[in-house]
């Protein structure tokens, strides 16, 4: 078959020029209409990139004639995105989050020291406790990071809600998602010295059923269920609950005001237990096959913003002294007429056994 050189050269050269015309003329559309829809406003989609709101309405107007396709349904209480502008939202995001990403690692390797905005998501119990606490230390050491600490306790989606490093008890289910245990997390049975005057602790994971118990509402509307390990199997159940609350804290302080028996992760109660202010039991089937996670996307090079976090949270977590149930060797038994005595007499039991 004969060519013509000529005529393959000239259909080379206006292929290459539609695609020049078409990036230069679309990639500021593109990046114009990504904002605008993660902003959820033509104002603050300005804002973010730095320019007027004319400039960025004009970049998204162009780009909606080159498609032939309105992206945006606009209010003036609301813009919305049309089912053309989500499916071609969901197409270029990827894209531009990629290229997104190369420029701040090529600023993070040109420029220095780390700096930029920190995006992370934990539930509501760890992050007031013990994430929360960490931040000044962290600021002081790398004031060029802003920090957005948001507490929730549904599993985030890292991509689409834009997280950093989330921090969950238990490892993320995606595949694209890298989690690295920051340390075990124990569960632990306590209560009040009062409650334990009046009616005891239970000697056994079946005796649990016969008690007043706190229980938790889960954020998928199940109750949580108590896990054990009994002769090295897991145990798991969900006790007939007087209480049920939405939040540790208030479980912490249902406990604390002798309201029954909770299981609770050791970092919200260790230092009622060190104070004798809560009893633990059932120290013996603590379980052992859980963990607190730090979960990031898998990067082949993390911002350095990133990367210190991760560095700094790591040996800061690990540096805290969350295991309760170690020095907890016996199950605590508190006489009906002396509850104070043997509040102290257990905290003097824990220090004889960490000696």
């Amino acid at each position: 078959m004969n060519t013509n050189p000529h005529v393959e050269s000239q259909a080379q050269t206006d292929r290459q020029d539609r695609l020049s015309s078409s990036f230069s003329a679309s990639y500021a559309g593109v990046v114009a209409f990504i904002t605008v829809a993660t902003e959820g406003s033509f104002a603050r989609a300005a804002d973010r990139l730095g320019v007027g709101r004319s400039a960025v309405s004009r970049s998204v107007q162009k780009l909606e004639g080159q498609l032939g396709a309105r992206l945006f349904s606009r209010t003036t209480r609301s813009t919305t995105l049309t089912a053309e502008g989500e499916l071609f939202f969901e197409n270029c995001r990827p894209g531009v989050e990629r290229i997104v990403q190369a420029l701040d690692e090529m600023r993070d390797l040109r420029d220095g020291p780390p700096r930029g905005q920190l995006r992370i998501s934990a539930t509501h119990g760890f992050g007031r406790k013990v994430i929360a606490p960490m931040m000044k230390e962290f600021h002081l050491r790398y004031p060029g990071i802003a920090i957005e600490l948001m507490l929730d306790e549904r599993a985030p989606d890292l991509a689409v809600d834009r997280i950093d490093v989330a921090f969950r008890e238990g490892r993320l289910d995606d595949s694209q998602v890298i989690a690295k245990q920051l340390v075990p997390m124990q569960m632990l049975v306590c209560a009040s010295p009062d409650h334990v005057r009046r009616h005891g602790l239970p000697t056994s994971v079946e005796e649990i059923q016969t008690h007043a118990c706190i229980n938790r509402r889960l954020a998928n509307g199940r109750l949580r269920s108590w896990d054990f390990k009994v002769d090295g199997r897991p145990v798991s159940m969900t006790p007939q609950a007087d209480i049920v609350l939405n939040d540790d804290d208030l479980i912490r302080l249902a406990a604390l005001n002798g309201e029954g028996l909770a299981q609770m992760p050791a970092f919200e109660v260790c230092d009622e237990i060190r104070r004798g202010t809560l009893v633990s039991c059932l120290a013996q089937y603590t379980p052992d096959d859980r963990g607190h996670y730090l979960c990031y996307l898998s990067r082949r090079q993390l911002p350095k913003r990133i990367r210190v976090f991760i560095d700094f949270i790591t040996s800061q977590v690990r540096a805290l002294d969350l295991d309760c149930a170690s020095t907890m060797t016996r199950t605590a038994v508190i006489p009906e007429n002396d509850a104070a005595t043997n509040a102290d007499a257990h905290r003097n039991d824990e220090a004889a056994a960490a000696a």
